[in-house]
């Protein structure tokens, strides 16, 4: 399955500035393995020791926060976009 994954500004400089790129995958897990082997780095940006996403990064299938769907586990239908996204915190 072909996904466009949207590359935030932050990360980048993993995939030679650009801000989409073409992966396989028909999980959210899948499509991280395949943009790490195209552009290595992401994982140890991405997910933690144990193997979970950080809580500093959100991952979204077309609008949908996997972590309130299946999250690593979360179907990736051919043809979506997947986004990863810094959060933002912050106060005054």
């Amino acid at each position: 399955m072909s996904v466009t994954v949207r590359v935030p500004p932050v990360f980048r400089p993993l995939t030679a500035g650009q801000s989409t790129v073409q992966v396989e995958g028909a999980t959210v897990a899948q499509v991280l393995t395949s943009l790490e082997a195209a552009h290595p780095g992401f994982r140890a940006k991405l997910l933690g020791d144990d193997g979970a996403l950080v809580r500093y990064v959100n991952v979204f299938v077309d609008d949908d926060d996997v972590r309130f769907l299946q999250g690593l586990d979360t179907p990736v239908p051919d043809g979506v976009t997947v986004s990863i996204m810094q959060a933002v915190a912050g106060g005054a």
